[in-house]
C-alpha cells in the first residue's frame, strides 16, 4: 500500500468518525448515558464476553479464559459504575462566588492504540471514556490480535445502532500497519496510547495530544509489621492473574529481613515456585537471550510449568508462579525489570524502612520510574514514608497491586490506561477516565473586587531580609 492509499483509507475513517460525532454533539447527558450503557452491556453480557475471552486467548496466545473473563467484566462494569456520577455535557460546575461556570464539550474523534496484550477489555473501556464525552473513537488494533479488537468494535457498534446512535462512533483499523497508526494519530484531535515504551514515544511525538501510559514493573514492599498471610495473598493474586499481562502485577516484592522467609514459606504455599541458582541462570538465559531490557515473547503471558519446561527445568503442575532471589537493580540485573510473566524477582531489605525506600527507587529507575509501588503494613509512619520517598503516581496500601487500575476496595477510577507523569514520559500521573475526554469551557463573570495586601504579602519577606 503507498503511502497516498494509508492516507486515503485513513481519511475515510476520520471522515466518517466526524460525522457520526456531529451527529450526537446536541446529546443530553441522558442521551449519553444511555449510549454508554448500551456499549457495555453489549460487551459485557455473557455469550459476547464468553466469546471475546475464548477469541484473544486463541488468537494472541497470552494469559489464560477465565481471568480474561473476570477481567473483562470488572473493568467493563467497574468503568461504567464510575461514569454514572459524572457529567460530561452541559454545565458541569459552578462556583458562584468566584463567579465561575466550566461547561464541558467532545474533544472530537480519538485515536486508540490498542496493545497486543489487551485487545478484548482495552477497546471497550477506551470507547466508553470516549463516548461519555459525546466523542467518535477509533481502534488502532495490534497485528497479532486484529480479530478480537474487530469483534469488540463490532459488538459496540450494533450497540449504538441499538440506541439509535451511527455505528460509525466506533471504528477500528483494518489490516493494521504501523503507518496507518502513524497516520491515525496524525489526523485524530487525541490520542490515547497504551501499550509498550515505542508505541507512546510514537504517540507524544505525532503532533496530536495524547495520553499515554509509562513501563510497568510494579513494587511491593512487605515490612515488619505486615499480616503476612494477607500479603502473601495479595501478591499471589496479582502475579498469577491472567498470567500477569497486567502492567500492575508485582514484578519485584521487598521484604523486610525479619520477615522474608516468613513470607516465602507462604508464598510457596500458595503456589510459588523458588528457582535454585542454576535454575535462575537458565531462566535468565530464556528471558533475555540477547541481555535487551525486554524479555522474549516466549514467556510472555505463559503458565509457570510452561516457562520452566521453555527454560530446561521441571516444577509441579500445581506451581503458579517463579520467585528468583534478587540483590541489585539494572541492566546487570535484568530480573529487576518488568518481566510480563509470572516471575517474581525477590528481595530483602534490613533496618529502617529507608531501605525499602532505596531499593524501590533503584528498581523503578531501571524501568518502571513512575508508575505504581504497594505496600503491606500496620504503620502510617511506614506509608507515609515510601509515598514521600519514591517516584511513583500510585502506592497502593495493603491491597493487591492490580487494584491501582481501580477497584470496588478503593476510590481509584476504574481504567486500563495508568499515566506515570513526567517520571515516565507522560502528561499526567492520573488513571486516564472520562474526565481526560472532554474540553471546558471557563465561563468567567465579574465579582466583588477583592483588595490585594501587597504589606501582608512580602511583610516576613520584608522583615528577615529587608524591604
Amino acid at each position: 500500500m503507498t503511502d497516498n492509499d494509508t492516507a486515503k483509507e485513513i481519511s475515510g475513517l476520520v471522515e466518517r468518525a466526524r460525522g457520526a460525532q456531529e451527529s450526537i454533539a446536541g446529546y443530553s447527558q441522558e442521551d449519553v448515558d444511555e449510549l454508554v450503557t448500551a456499549v457495555a452491556w453489549a460487551v459485557v453480557r455473557k455469550d459476547h464476553a464468553e466469546k471475546l475471552a475464548q477469541l484473544v486467548v486463541d488468537e494472541g496466545g497470552f494469559g489464560n479464559y477465565d481471568d480474561k473473563l473476570t477481567k473483562i467484566n470488572r473493568r467493563v462494569i467497574g468503568v461504567l459504575d464510575d461514569m454514572r456520577s459524572v457529567r460530561t455535557v452541559g454545565v458541569i460546575e459552578e462556583d458562584p462566588e468566584r463567579g465561575l461556570v466550566k461547561i464541558a464539550k467532545p474533544v472530537g474523534v480519538v485515536a486508540a492504540l490498542i496493545p497486543v496484550t489487551g485487545p478484548d477489555a482495552t477497546p471497550p473501556l477506551k470507547a466508553l471514556f470516549a463516548l461519555k464525552g459525546r466523542n467518535a473513537i477509533i481502534m488502532a488494533p495490534h497485528p497479532k490480535t486484529t480479530k478480537t479488537t474487530a469483534a469488540v468494535v463490532e459488538m459496540m457498534r450494533e450497540a449504538c445502532e441499538q440506541v439509535g446512535a451511527p455505528p460509525d462512533l466506533v471504528q477500528v483499523v483494518t489490516e493494521p500497519s504501523i503507518p496507518k497508526t502513524q497516520e491515525l494519530m496524525q489526523q485524530a484531535d487525541l490520542i490515547v496510547a497504551t501499550g509498550g515504551a515505542g508505541m507512546v514515544k510514537a504517540a507524544y511525538s505525532s503532533g496530536t495530544p495524547a495520553y499515554g501510559v509509562g513501563v510497568g514493573n510494579a513494587v511491593h514492599v512487605v515490612d515488619e509489621t505486615a499480616n503476612l498471610d494477607d500479603a502473601a495473598a495479595a501478591i499471589t493474586t496479582a502475579k498469577t492473574f491472567d498470567y500477569a499481562t497486567s502492567c500492575l502485577a508485582d514484578n519485584a516484592v521487598i521484604a523486610e529481613d525479619g520477615i522474608h522467609d516468613g513470607l516465602v514459606d507462604r508464598l510457596i504455599g500458595l503456589g510459588g515456585h523458588v528457582c535454585d541458582a542454576e535454575q535462575k541462570a537458565s531462566l535468565e538465559k530464556l528471558m533475555w537471550p540477547e541481555r535487551g531490557p525486554v524479555p522474549s515473547a516466549e514467556v510472555v503471558a505463559k503458565s509457570a510449568p510452561e516457562i520452566a519446561r521453555l527454560a530446561g527445568f521441571e516444577v509441579p503442575s500445581d506451581r503458579s508462579f517463579l520467585i528468583v532471589e534478587e540483590d541489585g537493580a539494572g541492566p546487570d540485573h535484568p530480573f529487576s525489570g518488568e518481566k510480563l510473566s509470572v516471575v517474581l524477582a525477590l528481595y530483602r531489605y534490613e533496618g529502617a524502612i529507608q531501605g525499602a525506600i532505596d531499593l524501590v527507587n533503584a528498581i523503578t529507575s531501571y524501568q518502571g520510574l513512575g508508575h505504581t509501588c504497594g505496600i503491606q503494613t500496620t504503620s502510617d509512619e511506614h506509608v507515609d514514608a515510601l509515598a514521600n520517598g519514591t517516584r511513583t503516581a500510585r502506592v497502593l496500601v495493603n491491597q493487591n497491586l492490580n487494584e491501582g487500575a481501580g477497584s470496588p476496595r478503593n476510590g481509584l477510577p476504574f481504567t486500563l490506561s495508568l499515566s506515570c507523569g513526567t517520571w515516565g514520559g507522560n502528561t499526567t500521573t492520573e488513571n486516564v477516565n472520562a474526565a481526560h475526554f472532554i474540553n471546558t469551557t471557563w465561563v468567567s463573570r465579574p465579582i466583588e473586587a477583592r483588595a490585594i495586601d501587597e504589606d501582608e504579602l512580602f511583610a516576613a519577606h520584608w522583615e528577615r531580609h529587608g524591604r
